[in-house]
């Protein structure tokens, strides 16, 4: 088992020294030069070169690879000369230094994400604490919404299969996986938000805290949770309800089930006792993937619905040219979705040995 572990962990780092890698290929080699992006119009020579030192940008791109790694990374070396971008500056690293070797300090530190170039130098790290729970809490409130419907429906359609209703989630789950997420998020936002409002008194925007009309305070708004929530589940809730009802079929009809009725059973006893917990493997091996994926797939719906989460900052940033700003999110993204996929991975080792070899 702990083999297991060590190799999933070995693979994930692999995984994510490559993200980082595109993510700094991407945004600092094909990207135009940030220093004027900073100053816009106003290009002093004297203060685009102040900006590139400052920024490391003087440098040859593979020094600056290596001083991205070494800004993200947990154990760090630092100059003890203040005039080099890798200074220790307590200002800007939040860190301790553990020791010195000659002219360097090896530091123990937070990753440094940067600071944003639109936002009056605040900390990426910041940005992404105050956004990044919102994508969570709307990711988990997605991810239940179609697990638990998902399953419901899906023994709906296994019971009563061939049957009219059974066609009709045929046809609903087949055009919820194929709907684009965008799509969903405006039809969903003008139906139940703008046509019915009325009667559902939702917003067509809105975050998780609105400030009042005095700007005095914030206040907790549950009901812009609905409607993201449900935009973002729909595609699994579609997979979730065929997986759901394909797997249970199958089930059914093995032979240990024919036992059971035989045994005198009745059928709700054998889908809650037998068929359905061993129906329910590939159903969370889904939903399991499906989480992961949401975090990065709730850009646009969060940008459609004015949710404060990580994929709004991204779209932000993307119109302001925000470089730091972005490769943080895409990181941050990057490193929850190895992480689930590292924890189901290692989920599967417990419940199947086999796993494991």
């Amino acid at each position: 088992m702990i083999g297991l572990i060590l190799n999933r962990l070995v693979k994930g780092l692999i995984t994510l020294l490559g993200v980082v890698t595109v993510i700094f290929l991407l945004f600092n080699v094909m990207q135009g030069d940030p220093a004027r992006m900073m100053l816009d119009q106003n290009e002093d020579p004297e203060q685009l070169a102040a900006i590139r030192h400052n920024l490391g940008l003087d440098q040859p791109y593979l020094t600056q690879y290596f001083y991205y790694l070494n800004d993200l990374s947990l154990v760090s070396i630092h100059s003890n000369n203040t005039a080099d971008y890798t200074y220790f500056d307590t200002n800007k690293y939040d860190g301790k230094a553990l020791f010195t070797i000659g002219d360097f300090t090896i530091v123990c530190k937070i990753p440094y994400l940067r600071e944003s170039y639109q936002k009056q130098g605040k900390p990426v790290l910041e940005i992404i604490q105050e956004t990044f729970p919102n994508t969570l809490l709307l990711a988990l409130s997605a991810i239940v919404i179609a697990f638990i419907l998902g399953i419901i429906l899906g023994i709906i359609s296994a019971l009563k299969k061939d049957s009219m209703l059974d066609r009709f989630l045929l046809v609903i789950t087949s055009i919820g996986m194929s709907v684009p997420s965008f799509f969903a998020a405006i039809l969903i936002a003008w139906v139940f938000a703008y046509l019915l409002s009325d009667y559902t008194q939702l917003n067509m925007t809105g975050s998780l805290y609105e400030v009042d009309d005095y700007g005095i305070g914030r206040h907790l708004t549950l009901k812009n949770l609905i409607l993201p929530a449900l935009t973002l589940g729909i595609r699994p809730l579609a997979v979730i309800t065929q997986l759901t009802r394909n797997s249970l079929l199958d089930i059914l009809s093995k032979d240990y089930i024919r036992t059971a009725y035989a045994k005198g059973l009745t059928k709700k006893q054998v889908i809650w006792r037998h068929a359905l917990k061993n129906a329910l493997n590939p159903v969370i091996t889904a939903a399991s993937g499906w989480f992961a994926g949401m975090l990065a797939g709730a850009v646009f719906v969060e940008f459609i619905f004015g949710w404060n989460g990580l994929g709004k900052e991204i779209v932000n940033a993307l119109n302001t040219l925000d470089q730091p700003v972005i490769m943080g999110a895409v990181l941050v993204i990057a490193i929850s979705f190895i992480l689930v996929n590292i924890v189901v991975d290692i989920l599967y080792g417990v419940l199947d040995p086999r796993v494991r070899e």
